[in-house]
């Protein structure tokens, strides 16, 4: 039986950046996956973007780490993974947006972020050719951007298998046992596995491996659609968001990637439970819509694909990142919400300090909201 310091169960959004954390601080870990190589569950279906502007303290900060690592991956490490400091802006046109958006700009100025009021006029600059009918203005963060989600999985694989991190792929975890304090066996169906510290970041399948681990875990997969044109001519450089419901559909949100690509996905309402991730007939006419009402100039934009993906759901709309009360060596970091790409390396910034130094890097006022004893109850975060 191999015997290791960490065990990570997932290599996606999350359970990548913390191998690569925790081997380049020589701790041994390995990493066991289902599927056939890394980044191939919810990490490939994300569209890319990265934002520290939420309503959540603990998001703010987190995601702050997150943009910090991508922004200076490719100076420390050398790989190109498509970051691109856009921005994020959320245009408005209904006067409850309006009101809504600007009710959290104290909150969101409170933890340092660069974000404003811009007025119809240079929001239309900003995005030239949106539709001007009714536009009020909306918010722009330009320190928020986006990144492949592809690219950057693939550099953290690369970089923790440098370190020294192990992957064990195609491989299903079947049981998990805690010795004793110091020791936990993971079992595979085809190998058993034994380590000093256990975190569980098996994304969608987060709750059942946490039956495993003795813990029930309030987390439930939802799917979301999303799509990307041909490349076209590059013309506005946001992340946008409409955050406007429409029948089917709640948000909309699109960006134009590094190659002129326009990336784009919905919410759908009502939301669509289950782990099914064949693509649907009814998404792209929505989409397609959605995306040409708010850009007509897109209209002649070629569909180059479309993906379904999902989003591992909790009852609040923030994640669960905790160790688990009573024993010494189990972790959780899931329940993402959609938002594990851009959460990621921040997560793992704080588990891997957690683990290795028994403190996270956030203030634990502020970390103990991603805390599993939380009061679930309170509304989903509003920017979600």
């Amino acid at each position: 039986m191999s015997t290791y310091d960490v065990i990570v169960i997932g290599a996606g959004s999350v359970g990548l950046p913390t191998a690569c954390f925790l081997a380049e601080k020589q701790v041994r870990t390995l990493v066991i996956d289902e599927l056939s190589s890394s980044g191939q569950g919810q990490n490939k279906a994300a569209i890319g973007g990265v934002r520290a502007t939420h309503s959540d303290p603990a998001k703010i900060r987190t995601c702050q780490l997150s943009l910090d690592v991508f922004s200076t991956w490719q100076d420390k490490y050398g790989d190109d993974i498509h970051f691109q400091r856009g921005g994020y802006c959320f245009p408005v046109y209904e006067e409850a947006d309006e009101l809504a958006l600007k009710d959290l700009l104290a909150v969101q100025k409170d933890f340092g972020l660069e974000i404003d009021w811009v007025e119809a006029d240079n929001l239309r600059e900003l995005l030239p050719g949106i539709d001007p009918t009714g536009l009020r203005g909306g918010t722009y963060s330009p320190g928020d951007g986006n990144v492949s989600p592809i690219l950057a999985a693939r550099a953290f694989y690369d970089r923790a298998v440098e370190f020294g991190a192990e992957f064990r792929f195609a491989e299903r975890v079947i049981g998990v046992e805690c010795i004793n304090s110091s020791e936990v066996t993971v079992k595979t169906d085809k190998a058993t596995y034994s380590a000093g510290k256990l975190l569980n970041a098996a994304g969608a399948h987060a709750r059942e491996v946490g039956r495993m681990m003795g813990v029930d875990l309030p987390v439930e997969p939802d799917s979301h659609e999303g799509g990307v044109t041909d490349a076209v001519l590059r013309f506005f450089e946001p992340l946008v968001v409409d955050i406007r419901g429409f029948p089917g559909s709640k948000n909309f949100y699109f960006y134009q990637e590094k190659e002129g690509h326009v990336v784009f996905c919905l919410t759908p309402e009502p939301i669509v439970p289950g782990l099914d991730r064949d693509s649907t007939s009814s998404f792209l006419p929505q989409a397609a819509g959605r995306l040409i009402r708010l850009f007509p100039r897109l209209k002649n934009a070629r569909v180059r694909r479309v993906w379904r993906g999902l989003y591992p759901m909790t009852p609040d709309g923030v994640p669960i990142v905790d160790k688990i009360e009573g024993s010494d060596g189990l972790f959780v970091a899931v329940g993402f919400c959609g938002q594990g790409l851009m959460l990621g390396p921040g997560i793992a910034k704080n588990i891997v300090s957690l683990m290795t130094t028994g403190e996270p890097l956030l203030p634990m006022n502020i970390f103990a909201s991603f805390g599993l004893d939380r009061d679930f109850g309170r509304p989903s975060e509003a920017l979600k």
